[in-house]
């Protein structure tokens, strides 16, 4: 089924994104598509600099985490008649001219889930250490084991679901292991997906809010418990 456009929705999780939420949602804002903000009980202005564009807002009265945020707003978009869904991070790192070759992705190939990946051909991965670079390989290669799915890249926050896969993949992992979790749960559904090139710049900014390399220690970690879980 076609995609009307006008119906898709991107999520925007975010977390003390005060000095660049604003050109994020700027650069959203020229795309055709509904924005919702999910602020995480940010102790900065995010939510106010959100609400100062033409994004819905979303406030979480607790901190709870990036995985429990992306579900508040996969919940928001279903309740306002989404029939298709992008998330994207709040930090810079993702690409507004990425997503219509997500959308293309689910339309084209009839599939449920379009995964955004740095390593397929004509992906790319900005200013990427080689330390992450490559533990985000081993970790690849851990998820292959651990799902069964045929993927290049994992823990990658830009990805387009339609409604109905949405409503099957229902994230219980509040923080950074939600990213395994959708996986397991593309797997365990038997959803049928598409890797689709996608852009990811990282800057000073975005390691320093914890987009270091260890973090794909726990990458692997999610991934051989998710094994032990099966």
């Amino acid at each position: 089924m076609s995609i009307n456009f006008e119906k898709v929705w991107i999520i925007v999780p975010a977390y003390r994104e005060a000095s660049v939420i604003g050109a994020v949602l700027d650069s959203l804002a020229a795309t055709k598509y509904q924005i919702v903000v999910v602020d995480d009980c940010s102790p900065d202005t995010t939510a106010e600099i959100a609400e100062r564009s033409r994004a819905h807002v979303c406030r979480h009265c607790i901190n709870l985490g990036q995985g429990a945020a992306i579900q508040t707003g996969i919940d928001y978009a279903l309740s306002n008649g989404a029939e298709a869904l992008v998330t994207f991070d709040a930090d810079g790192q993702h690409s507004a001219a990425d997503i219509p070759a997500l959308l293309e992705g689910l339309d084209k190939h009839k599939a449920d889930v379009a995964l955004g990946s740095r390593f397929t051909t004509g992906g790319a991965a900005h200013n990427m250490g080689g330390a992450r670079r490559t533990l985000l390989k081993l970790a690849t290669l851990m998820t292959r084991l651990s799902t069964g799915l045929n993927i290049s890249d994992t823990h990658n926050g830009l990805r387009a679901l339609r409604a109905e896969a949405a409503r099957k993949i229902r994230i219980t992992q509040n923080r950074m292991a939600h990213a395994s979790e959708i996986l397991s749960l593309v797997a365990q559904h038997k959803l049928k997906f598409v890797e689709v090139p996608v852009h990811i710049s990282y800057t000073d900014y975005s390691t320093s809010k914890g987009q270091r390399a260890s973090n794909s220690f726990n990458i692997i970690w999610d991934s051989i418990t998710g094994m032990l879980r099966r």
